[in-house]
C-alpha cells in the first residue's frame, strides 16, 4: 500500500509540473538506456540549405553493459526514420514520441562492442529564438549566402540526428562529424578538420573529429562562406572561423582569448579539450558553448550585446560570450551534469568564471562589484534543481544564483590560497566525468573541512535564500539565519563601526559580543555573502 501511495503521490507531482509522457522517455534511464555505453558516434550527412533537410546516417558504436535485446535510441517525432542496419540486416524498431526502441534478432552479450548505422532524414524543427529555443538557424550573410547553424541544449540533440540522448552517456572514443553542403560553401564541427572532398553533384563535404568524450548537445554544425584565422598560444590552437567581412576586425577582438587562456588555465587547470583544438565559430544566434568549436554571436562587442548584465559598468570590461561560453568548455563539457535538473553544475560555475576573469584582469574589487551587481538578476522564483529523471531544468536562476553561491562559498571559507587550491582540485577530479549536486558538494565540504552541505541545499533547493536576523534583547543585540533547510550553519562576515566581524551564525540566535549602540552600526558585507538581511 505504502509503494501505491508514493507512486500515486510521485503521478500527481509530475502532472502538477506539466511532465508528459515524453519527458519521461526523453530524461529517463529505462533498462533499453542503461543497458549499453555508447564508445563512438560516426555522423554523416548531406544538409540541404535551399529545403531545410538533413540526409543521411549515423554510425553508432557502442558496449553492451547488461544482455540485451532491445535499446533505446531517440530521434524526434517528425525525423523520418529510413532504415537501421546492424551486421547488413535491417533490424526491426517501435516509435514512441522521440523514443526509438531497436530490437536485435539475438541477444547482445555483456562486454560485447556492436555497431550499427541509423538512416534518417527530414526537415528539423527551426528555432525561433535560439539558442534559448531548440532547433536550426536559416539565415543568410550579407551577402545572401547561406549562414547555418544549430543549438538543442535542453530541448535535446535528438532534433537533427539520432543519439542516445542523455546526459549520463557521452561517446568514450568522441565522434567524426562529416557534413556535405554546397560548394563555396564550409561546415565547421568539433574538434580537427580531417580534410574536405568534393562529391562531384554540387556538393563537398567537411570532415572532422573529436578524439574526446562530448556531450550530445555540444557536437554541432556551422555552415557559411567563413573565412580562417588561426592562432597560437603557448602551444595551444586557437582557430576563428567568421564571416568573410567580420575577418579583420574579428583578429583584433578574439585577442581576448589569449589572457583568458591564462587566467582560465592558472585557475581550473589545463584547457581540458586541447588534442582538439579551441574554437570561436561566428553564428546566426548569440552562443552556445559546443566543445573545441564554441558559438559566438556577441557581434564583436563588450558586454552582452553590447549591454552590462551586472548593471555595474564592469560588465562591459569583456565580451561576455567569449568569456562565458568558453568557461563552459571547462564547466559543462568537461564537468558535465548526470541530469539536466542539475545544470546549475554547467550555468552557475560557467557565471562564477566570469568573476574569476574580471578578477584575474582587473583585481578583486571590480570583480566583487560585479558579483553584487549579478543579485539584481536572481529572482528566487523556484528552486535552481529541477525535476530528475524527465528533462526539466529548475530556475533560470542556476546562472547568477549559481555563481553567487560559489562566492559566498569562498568566503566562508575565508582562506583565499585554500579556495583556489579547491577549485583547481575539483576542476582536475572530474575532468571528463558526468557528476551530480551530492557528488559537488560533498567534494567542497571534503575538501573545505566545512560542512557545506546544509549550505549548497539552501541555495539549490529552495526557492528562498538565507536571512541573517538581528534584533535588541535587553541590553544586546542577537542574530541567528531563518532558513528552510533546518540545522543550518554559515558564518557571515560584518562590519561593526568599520571594523571587521565574523558571525557564526546558526538557526538559534546567539549574542553579538561586541558592544553596539544601534544596529545601523552593523553591515553585512553582500558582496561576499549572498543572503538577505
Amino acid at each position: 500500500m505504502k509503494k501505491i501511495l508514493s507512486l500515486l503521490f510521485f503521478t500527481s507531482l509530475l502532472s502538477a509540473q506539466n511532465v508528459t509522457h515524453r519527458d519521461s522517455l526523453q530524461g529517463g534511464l529505462r533498462p533499453e538506456r542503461t543497458c549499453f555505453d555508447v564508445l563512438r558516434y560516426d555522423l554523416n550527412i548531406k544538409i540541404n540549405p535551399d529545403e531545410k533537410t538533413i540526409v543521411g546516417y549515423n554510425e553508432i558504436s557502442f558496449k553492451v553493459v547488461e544482455n540485451t535485446t532491445k535499446i533505446q535510441l531517440d530521434l524526434f517525432e517528425n525525423m523520418q526514420i529510413d532504415s537501421i542496419v546492424f551486421q547488413s540486416k535491417k533490424l526491426t524498431y517501435k516509435r514512441d514520441a522521440l523514443a526509438v526502441f531497436v530490437t536485435f534478432p539475438k541477444v547482445l552479450v555483456i562486454n560485447s562492442e556492436q555497431k550499427l548505422h541509423f538512416y534518417y532524414s527530414g526537415k528539423p524543427i527551426i528555432a525561433k529564438r535560439a539558442p534559448w529555443d531548440g532547433g536550426f538557424v536559416f539565415n543568410k550573410d550579407k551577402n545572401g549566402k547561406p549562414w547555418i547553424g544549430v543549438a538543442v541544449q535542453g530541448t535535446g540533440s535528438s532534433l537533427w540526428y539520432p543519439v542516445k540522448d542523455s546526459q549520463t552517456d557521452e561517446p568514450d572514443f568522441g565522434a567524426t562529424i562529416k557534413v556535405a553542403v554546397p560548394n563555396g560553401l564550409m561546415n565547421v564541427s568539433n574538434g580537427r578538420f580531417t580534410g574536405s572532398e568534393d562529391l562531384k553533384n554540387g556538393y563537398t563535404r567537411w570532415d572532422w573529429e573529436v578524439i574526446n568524450p562530448i556531450n550530445n548537445y555540444d557536437i554541432t554544425i556551422n555552415i557559411a562562406d567563413y573565412a580562417h584565422i588561426h592562432d597560437n598560444h603557448k602551444g595551444l590552437d586557437l582557430d576563428y572561423y567568421v564571416l568573410r567581412d567580420n575577418e579583420a576586425k574579428a583578429r583584433i577582438h578574439f585577442e581576448e582569448v589569449k589572457p583568458m587562456m591564462d587566467c582560465f588555465q592558472a585557475k581550473f587547470g589545463k584547457y581540458p579539450f586541447a588534442e582538439d583544438g579551441y574554437k570561436l565559430v561566428e553564428t546566426p544566434y548569440l552562443g552556445m558553448e559546443h566543445q573545441s568549436a564554441v558559438a559566438y554571436g556577441n557581434h564583436y562587442l563588450k558586454g552582452y550585446l553590447g549591454n552590462d548584465l551586472s548593471g555595474t559598468g564592469v560588465g562591459m570590461l569583456f565580451d561576455y560570450i567569449t568569456i562565458h561560453e568558453s568557461g563552459h568548455e571547462w564547466f559543462g563539457n568537461s564537468i558535465t551534469s548526470k541530469d539536466i535538473a542539475d545544470m546549475w553544475i554547467h550555468e552557475g560555475f560557467t557565471q562564477y568564471t566570469e568573476i574569476v576573469f574580471i578578477e584575474c584582469q582587473f583585481g578583486y574589487e571590480k570583480a566583487m562589484q560585479y558579483a553584487y551587481g549579478l543579485q539584481a538578476n536572481v529572482s528566487n522564483d523556484k528552486p535552481i534543481i529541477g525535476i530528475y529523471n524527465v528533462n526539466k531544468e529548475g530556475s533560470g536562476d542556476m546562472y547568477p544564483k549559481g555563481a553567487l553561491l560559489l562566492n559566498t562559498i569562498r568566503h566562508i571559507v575565508n582562506d583565499d590560497e585554500k579556495w583556489w587550491k579547491i577549485v583547481l582540485k575539483y576542476s582536475e577530479t572530474y575532468r571528463h566525468k558526468i557528476i551530480d549536486t551530492e557528488t559537488v558538494a560533498a567534494f567542497f565540504s571534503q575538501e573545505s573541512g566545512i560542512n557545506l552541505i546544509p549550505v549548497f541545499n539552501q541555495y539549490l533547493r529552495y526557492a528562498d535564500i538565507p536571512e541573517l536576523e538581528i534584533r535588541k534583547s535587553k541590553k544586546c543585540f542577537e542574530y541567528r539565519w531563518k532558513t528552510n533547510e533546518k540545522n543550518f550553519e554559515m558564518p557571515v562576515d560584518v562590519l561593526i563601526n568599520d571594523k571587521e566581524f565574523r558571525l557564526d551564525a546558526t538557526n538559534s540566535w546567539n549574542i553579538i559580543k561586541e558592544k553596539i549602540k544601534s544596529i545601523n552600526e552593523i553591515k553585512v558585507l553582500k558582496n561576499q555573502f549572498f543572503i538577505k538581511y
